[in-house]
């Protein structure tokens, strides 16, 4: 194996010469350099890792926090990992994926350690007690997700209120008065997970702005749990024609309740979801559906990353529009 001495024996310099001309950190002449730089290529020479970081005070690692909870669509999840994954690699970086909710005391074992060179933070809530320490870390971070306040770190998402809005004026202008909202589950909530707010308050806004009467409940993500929040929906407004879905765990339990209880999809119950497209496109009824773009936002919180550890952008906050795709769960109403 070539080691930065035989580099240095090949090029006629020292190995502290070699190392300079790897790392940039002194003036090297252009004749010796280009001496180095053609025995690093005949030796076909590569630097370890541990060095390289060393040398240039970058670990080309990013770390990815997300906390695989017992309440999140883990195939979904993963669409983000991939997304993130795939972004890195383009610019030649690897990813630490951290999954335990470890809190302020995790961020801070990974940041402290010098083990990477930016973190990028999914299941963000409202009031996210980790932002704080996140704006003092000497590494950069990107929340994929959208805190009440975000001043001096980087966010982006898909535009949640939008989101729920659009969801909500497309069974309005189908002519549907009476809709329910299938929410997450009662534990997302209940952290105050910023999406799910988020979501909500553009439903709820809707429904106030096109007159509509409607009620919303959290979904457990199973079919017991399905089967409770319809209960709940049918007792609370049996006129209902339209809901909105934003749980994918709850969509298969959801049809399979429609099905059993002799309600026709679309016919008799419209049928709007929030989820990626291979989501809607793999139940027995092509979704009426506001995709989540995994792909997109993970490969912008990348570059939202890289160009922050090469100084050319600071902190920002990017919403993805919502984009509605129309199929088979739909049907206007007659009056």
């Amino acid at each position: 194996m070539t080691t930065i001495a035989d580099v240095a024996q090949a090029a006629g310099v020292s190995a502290s010469t070699v190392s300079y001309v790897l790392s940039g950190r002194r003036s090297i002449s252009a004749a010796t350099r280009a001496r180095v730089e053609a025995s690093i290529a005949a030796l076909d020479y590569r630097p370890h890792a541990g060095a390289r970081a060393l040398a240039s005070r970058r670990t080309n690692v990013l770390a990815l926090v997300v906390p695989l909870r017992t309440d999140v669509n883990v195939p979904v999840i993963m669409q983000f990992v991939t997304s993130v994954v795939t972004a890195a690699r383009s610019y030649d970086y690897d990813v630490l994926l951290l999954t335990k909710d470890e809190g302020e005391a995790g961020l801070s074992r990974v940041a402290g350690g010098a083990m990477v060179d930016a973190l990028i933070v999914m299941d963000v809530e409202s009031d996210d007690d980790r932002v704080p320490m996140l704006r003092r870390l000497r590494q950069p971070a990107v929340l994929i997700g959208l805190p009440q306040r975000s001043p001096g770190i980087s966010c982006v998402d898909l535009d949640f209120a939008a989101t729920g809005y659009a969801a909500v004026q497309h069974l309005a202008e189908h002519g549907h008065r009476n809709i329910a909202l299938v929410g997450p589950a009662p534990a997302v909530y209940h952290r105050g997970t910023s999406y799910a707010t988020r979501f909500l308050a553009g439903f709820n806004d809707a429904v106030a702005q096109f007159g509509l009467t409607a009620v919303a409940h959290p979904c457990g993500s199973n079919f017991d749990g399905t089967m409770e929040c319809m209960r709940q929906i049918d007792t609370e407004l049996p006129s209902a024609t339209g809901l909105v879905v934003h749980n994918e765990m709850a969509l298969a339990p959801l049809l399979n309740i429609l099905r059993a209880s002799g309600r026709r999809v679309p016919e008799d119950m419209s049928v709007v979801a929030v989820c990626p497209t291979d989501v809607a496109l793999g139940l027995p009824i092509p979704l009426t559906s506001l995709d989540i773009p995994t792909q997109n936002i993970g490969a912008i919180a990348v570059e939202m990353a890289m160009h922050q550890l090469d100084g050319r952008q600071g902190p920002e906050t990017r919403l993805l529009a919502p984009v509605l795709t129309e199929r088979d769960s739909c049907l206007a109403v007659h009056a």
